[in-house]
């Protein structure tokens, strides 16, 4: 049995949602590279006693690492069976963590807020999720 005859016909808008997070990814990632080298903060220090806006661009990295592993697992169960819905909350999820990430770089945390909206993806995929659940357990 081939995978492509496994997997729902739009599970492709999915796999391009799993792109889009990659590059989110290295682009968080490159700009603590970045941070580390303008306001000389060595490896391996994780966070700097003298610069609080590198704190806050190490943590819009480190946070969304934190709750990426979440995502892609129910990202992927409700991709599984709702491709678009899973796809199109995906997108509102990532897109959210560049605005996270952009206000978090202010160095105000206050406004890392702004990517307040993720919630609607991040939140979605777990409802899909459960819906799922609750549909292979036979309980509707």
């Amino acid at each position: 049995m081939d995978i492509l005859d496994v997997l729902p016909s739009n599970f492709g808008l999915v796999i391009f949602t799993y792109l889009y997070s990659w590059i989110m990814l290295a682009y968080l990632a490159v700009k603590v590279g970045s941070a580390r080298k303008k306001y000389d903060v060595q490896y391996p220090t994780m966070y700097s006693d003298k610069e609080p806006v590198f704190n806050c661009i190490q943590r819009a990295h480190q946070n969304t690492l934190e709750v990426y592993p979440q995502w892609l697992v129910f990202q992927t169960i409700a991709a599984l069976v709702y491709p678009v819905a899973a796809s199109v909350l995906g997108a509102i999820w990532v897109t959210s963590r560049f605005s996270y990430a952009w206000g978090y770089y202010t160095g105000d945390p206050a406004k890392r807020m702004r990517g307040a909206y993720g919630y609607i993806g991040y939140f979605g995929v777990i409802i899909l999720s459960i819906s799922i659940a609750l549909q292979l357990l036979r309980v509707f």
